[in-house]
């Protein structure tokens, strides 16, 4: 195997835990080696010189990383990865049942079965768990320059920052040809269900069913939607009639200002934009 170590992510949670993940494979038998990046740029290099290698390519990072990672195996022919949770927010390790504890992680590097796995594309960007913009684009950037101290909080904050500016945007969604006009906080394209550190955006979102899930927030009061925000954490909002779910492989999106595409916590476009399911796309080492 091949660890794939981003040694600031999580604030340093990944590199701290290097040391067990490295005692654990040994115990397990496991034969490795241990690659540092030094941000997303050289992930996807390490990862198809792994699968040339014929190595199981294996990020030790946030799900920045692991979105590269897949992103760089996806359609290579016998690549396989696996996922050492290192992150602040970890929601692909949520979402499986991947153990959050990386040391506990390696368990399933060995006992884990190999299960085809979707990626979304954003305008020829991949990423693995969810695409989302407006109200979210703001408290995305808020985030990722807030302290690092602030661990899996740090979205929270985002949110709680962002809502102070906020005005409404009106958004144009067209899925698989059907057309939607909203006017309200935020759509997102989920191939996964949670972002933001256990945020259940998409309860029903499944990671293997070719298609995306559509979450919209529509119109409401500052106070309405602050009222609303812990409900996310059980997936509890889709509830509510501000919050409106479609289904759909191909979703175009425009809004009437401009805003940034984030996913997996990172920058990924800019609108108008068309994200598209890509079934399958990426062969990942999951509980059995």
């Amino acid at each position: 195997m091949r660890l794939i170590l981003n040694p600031s992510a999580g604030g340093g949670r990944a590199a701290a835990a290097l040391p067990g993940v490295e005692a654990r494979l040994r115990e397990l038998g496991v034969a490795f080696r241990t690659d540092t990046t030094g941000g997303l740029e050289d992930v996807g290099d390490l990862a198809r010189e792994a699968a040339a290698a014929g190595e199981v390519a294996v990020p030790l990072s946030g799900d920045g990383c692991v979105g590269a990672v897949a992103s760089a195996l996806a359609g290579v022919d016998g690549a396989l990865m696996g996922v050492l949770p290192g992150g602040r927010g970890n929601d692909f390790a949520r979402v499986t049942g991947i153990p959050r504890d990386p040391v506990a992680a390696c368990d399933v590097l060995v006992h884990g079965t190999p299960r085809p796995v979707d990626l979304g594309e954003v305008d020829g960007r991949r990423f693995i768990g969810i695409a989302s913009l407006g109200f979210d684009s703001e408290a995305n950037r808020i985030a990722n320059e807030a302290p690092s101290r602030l661990g899996p909080l740090v979205y929270a904050y985002g949110a709680l920052r962002a809502l102070a500016g906020w005005k409404h945007a009106r958004f144009t969604v067209d899925v698989d040809g059907h057309r939607t006009e909203v006017r309200g906080w935020s759509v997102a394209a989920a191939n996964s269900g949670a972002y933001g550190g256990g945020m259940l955006l998409a309860p029903d979102a499944e990671l293997d069913d070719g298609m995306l899930d559509v979450v919209l927030t529509t119109e409401s009061s500052k106070l309405t939607f602050l009222r609303g925000l812990p409900r996310v954490f059980k997936g509890t909002h889709v509830e509510l009639p501000t919050v409106r779910v479609l289904r759909g492989a191909t979703v175009a999106i425009a809004a009437d200002r401009p805003f940034t595409v984030y996913a997996d916590g990172d920058p990924i476009a800019e609108l108008p934009c068309t994200v598209r399911a890509l079934p399958g796309a990426v062969q990942v080492l999951l509980p059995a």
